[in-house]
């Protein structure tokens, strides 16, 4: 089977963005390793897959594969490139979109200077919505990794994420301690893992380990679940710029049950087909 896509970027979190509405797309999760696979497929962070959807009110449904093959439930930076894709493909002419998620309702808007605002919904913060194996919704849990005792903040952003406060992003152990946080067993459905430096009260430094994709170039609910943490904490004060190593992100969160807002680029760097 051949099929079209398009590879885009979130500050160099990429993606291999697939039409399911004009195409029919059906893929094993070794097709999706195949497609991810830097070597010998196209090479992508995560794949994103735009399909029909069958609510009312609700544009499009937004699926997402990591380089696993596993599906995921959000992607912050995906969500920039999915309205970036649908409004340059002509699936729709609307600046603002409601898409469907696996964990709900997301309204990317395209700006009229090329970059997107997403609507992250809501974050939660309860173990149990997470998911993530604790009695109390404490605002810091002691996660012990590495015969070391992390002070960590937990948080939903429609997918799990675990962030730290850390001295320097550059220092800090990434590759060591990611895969461990990742898989640790208090987190059931495993967790992202964030690094966070703090800068001044409106700025940080971010590195993200994914699940399922490892350290990323920049984690869109990453960047989220770091400054809510942070807001959280009396750390931060919103609107926050985010440093990644792709690029910068603003995230604004008026605190409570209100949503988190994020704006930052998404980039088609080309288009193709490929045989699968």
């Amino acid at each position: 089977m051949k099929l079209k896509f398009s590879k885009m970027h979130g500050l160099g979190n990429d993606f291999v963005v697939l039409d399911g509405v004009r195409q029919h797309v059906s893929l094993s999760p070794e097709q999706l390793c195949y497609l991810a696979d830097r070597h010998f497929g196209v090479g992508c962070d995560q794949i994103l897959l735009v399909e029909k959807t069958s609510q009312p009110g609700i544009d499009f449904r937004y699926r997402i594969f990591n380089a696993d093959g596993g599906e995921v439930e959000q992607c912050g930076n995906g969500a920039r490139c999915f309205v970036r894709f649908v409004h340059d493909e002509g699936l729709t002419e609307k600046r603002e979109i409601r898409v469907e998620t696996m964990r709900g309702i997301i309204s990317p808007r395209l700006e009229g200077d090329g970059n997107v605002t997403v609507d992250m919904g809501v974050p939660r913060f309860l173990p149990a919505e997470i998911p993530f194996l604790a009695e109390d919704d404490v605002i810091i849990h002691l996660l012990d990794v590495a015969d070391e005792t992390l002070e960590t903040s937990v948080v939903s952003m429609g997918n799990p994420h675990a962030v730290q406060v850390v001295e320097s992003v550059d220092a800090a152990p990434v590759g060591e301690h990611g895969p461990l946080i990742e898989k640790h067993p208090r987190f059931p459905q495993r967790v992202n893992a964030g690094f966070m430096q703090i800068v001044d009260r409106h700025a940080i430094k971010l590195r993200v380990y994914e699940r399922g994709s490892g350290e990323t170039m920049a984690c869109g609910t990453g960047a989220c679940a770091a400054v809510v943490t942070g807001i959280r904490r009396g750390l931060l004060d919103s609107p926050v710029r985010v440093t990644t190593r792709g690029g910068d992100l603003t995230i604004a969160w008026g605190g409570d049950d209100r949503p988190v807002l994020m704006t930052g680029p998404a980039v088609t760097v080309f288009t193709g087909e490929i045989e699968l």
